[in-house]
């Protein structure tokens, strides 16, 4: 099965699940030409200053962003561009005026969620720092425009659980029947208890509360920024944990097949520093917008903007960029041999006796859009000299994967660039020279 890196630290009274499926089994297209790889391609950052805790949406063909306040761009920074990738322009302050002064003091505007309604105006959702009890907790404002002014509503704030230390980062989700959401967390670990994600039914376009409040998911750490996205086949509930101030901060996700749970934990996180190779710093905030993903990084203090393809593996998702591993040992195996009892292999399998013109192992990977990738092979080679297996992608020859002398059961790991096609593709590897034994395949 598609294996993602790293273990995750947040626990939920629920099964645990595979981060990814295994792929299917029917064969893939066949390339008719091969161009000149290019290897990976991690989230670009599109807004080289401060600008953390990203809400995205596109409408009538621009793109709007939003941002946790900052000293250059005010209580909610906001930003365009006519596409995704960019180029990005900073706008200034969606909400000039602040948030509610009979209730919320400035200095602390936080995780800014802007939902277009039907109606022609837009709801914000925001996090402010409460006056009476020097905690967090949730407002919302409106507007009739997209870069505002938004107006903060009401007097008092719409979450403010103080005993459980507050509430930051709502999230709206709409269902598919129409019900409206607010996923949002008790601020717990700023006060010493369990932090949780809450799902909670609104109406009136977001401004008022209609019911009670569902625990999704808790973490006696962190466990904030909650995003909730529906699939054909699942709801995924994606998070980041770890503190936000450097390279531990990561993105993870949850899954259930209804809103009441129960939720399962991905057995890896799904973003984190060392899945982007150090590529991206502390990748956390996510929100997931279609195929793009819209995240922050830390960047000498500040935390820039990124966004990254997402491709949809079976309703499973994959960040173009971030390491996504595939057990050798998962795949077809012809006239070669399932290794067992593999000491030190991942999973502690692997796959040798690749010594024959027709053995091969053959696996699939899940690309989430056309072009250049690389594909790393985790291997042990003790035939005394360079090694090398043919490969070959969705039946097209490209090229080889070389293996430097290891010693057997000495697990290193040989990259290559690759070319693939959008969604799944069919990775070979056969007999070249000499003789090297697979571990696992990543994906990046």
């Amino acid at each position: 099965m598609l294996r993602r890196l790293f273990a995750t630290a947040v626990t939920v009274a629920a099964v645990g699940f595979s981060a990814v499926q295994a792929a299917p089994t029917q064969a893939a297209p066949t390339q008719a030409a091969v161009p000149e790889a290019a290897g990976a391609v991690f989230p670009s950052d599109i807004v080289r200053q401060d600008f953390p805790d990203p809400d995205v949406f596109e409408q009538d063909g621009t793109w709007y962003a939003y941002s946790t306040n900052t000293p250059d761009l005010g209580h909610v920074p906001v930003a365009t561009a006519p596409s995704a990738e960019g180029p990005w322009t900073t706008r200034g302050d969606a909400m000039p005026g602040g948030p509610a002064a009979s209730w919320a003091q400035s200095g602390r505007t936080w995780a800014p969620d802007v939902y277009p309604n039907s109606d022609g105006t837009y709801t914000l959702t925001y996090t402010a720092w409460h006056k009476a009890s020097g905690r967090e907790c949730i407002g919302v404002a409106t507007a009739t425009a997209p870069r505002g002014p938004f107006t903060p509503v009401g007097t008092e704030p719409l979450i403010c659980p103080l005993d459980l230390g507050g509430a930051i980062d709502a999230n709206t989700f709409v269902d598919r029947d129409g019900t409206r959401y607010l996923v949002w967390k008790n601020d717990g670990n700023a006060v010493g208890k369990p932090s949780t994600l809450w799902l909670t039914k609104t109406t009136d376009n977001g401004k008022t509360l209609a019911g009670g409040n569902v625990a999704l998911l808790s973490s006696n750490g962190i466990a904030e920024a909650p995003d909730l996205v529906q699939r054909d086949g699942r709801y995924l509930l994606f998070f980041s944990t770890n503190g936000y101030n450097d390279c531990n901060y990561r993105t993870t996700y949850a899954t259930a097949s209804t809103l009441a749970g129960p939720w399962s934990v991905a057995q890896r996180p799904l973003l984190t520093t060392q899945s982007f190779d150090g590529n991206v710093c502390g990748p956390g905030g996510a929100d997931f917008v279609g195929d793009k993903v819209f995240l922050h990084g830390w960047v000498n203090g500040s935390r820039h903007l990124y966004v990254g393809d997402v491709g949809w593996a079976n309703d499973w998702p994959i960040v173009r960029g971030s390491r996504v591993r595939t057990e050798a040992e998962s795949g077809q195996l012809n006239h070669c041999v399932l290794r067992e009892n593999s000491a030190g292999a991942s999973d502690g399998k692997a796959v040798g006796y690749i010594d024959f013109a027709d053995s091969w192992v053959e696996n699939r990977v899940f690309a989430p859009v056309a072009g250049g990738y690389t594909l790393h092979v985790g291997y042990a080679n003790g035939s005394q000299g360079t090694a090398s297996h043919g490969l070959s992608i969705n039946g097209t020859p490209q090229g080889s994967v070389s293996y430097p002398f290891t010693g057997w059961n000495q697990w290193r790991e040989s990259s290559v660039r690759v070319t693939l096609q959008a969604g799944w593709n069919t990775v070979r590897l056969s007999k070249g020279t000499l003789y090297t034994e697979v571990d696992y395949l990543e994906l990046q």
